[in-house]
């Protein structure tokens, strides 16, 4: 029966991930970081996603990635290592209501336990949006992780006296 309840809950893991909303980040480039003589070379990724609820933010993640003969075939588990950098890229304009803790982005990082995500934060007082990235796994996560902030803020070009969007639930 324990084996039954665990199987069952990786399986509704896996659904739910499956359904959530998926976000696709473009790379930017990499650089290889170990050689493999005959397989593709282990490297550190850099991509960027949008924001999909706020308007003028980019993300851009750093991540390391396996090769090797199980990278190329899609089985090998990455490491946790991860780092964000987010940035105003124009006027922010909130296009939604927030929820006080929201994922907006999540990537697999190993054939079916491990997970990379990005959740979003609002720091009210502050007026301002940050990130976490993480990884997690199903039975143990990582405490490796990486923040960035991007304070709300009026963009060159627009009126300073328009009053600025505010982080809402």
């Amino acid at each position: 029966m324990k084996g039954f309840m665990k199987g069952l809950s990786i399986g509704i893991l896996f659904c739910s991930t499956a359904l959530s909303t998926v976000i696709h980040a473009d790379e930017i480039g990499s650089v290889d970081t170990k050689f493999n003589l005959l397989s593709p070379d282990d490297s550190i990724k850099i991509e960027v996603f949008d924001d999909p609820s706020i308007e003028g933010v980019a993300c851009y993640l750093s991540r390391a990635e396996k090769g090797g003969y199980k990278g190329a075939v899609g089985i090998a588990e990455d490491t946790s290592d991860a780092s964000i950098e987010c940035v105003q890229v124009g006027p922010i304009h909130i296009l939604e209501d927030l929820d006080e803790e929201e994922q907006v982005f999540n990537e697999r990082r190993s054939l079916i336990f491990k997970r990379m995500r990005v959740v979003r934060f609002c720091d009210t007082p502050r007026n301002t949006i940050v990130y976490l990235v993480y990884s997690e796994r199903v039975v143990e996560g990582s405490p490796k992780n990486s923040v960035s902030a991007v304070p709300i803020a009026h963009w060159a070009g627009t009126d300073p006296d328009e009053a600025l969007p505010v982080c809402r639930y």
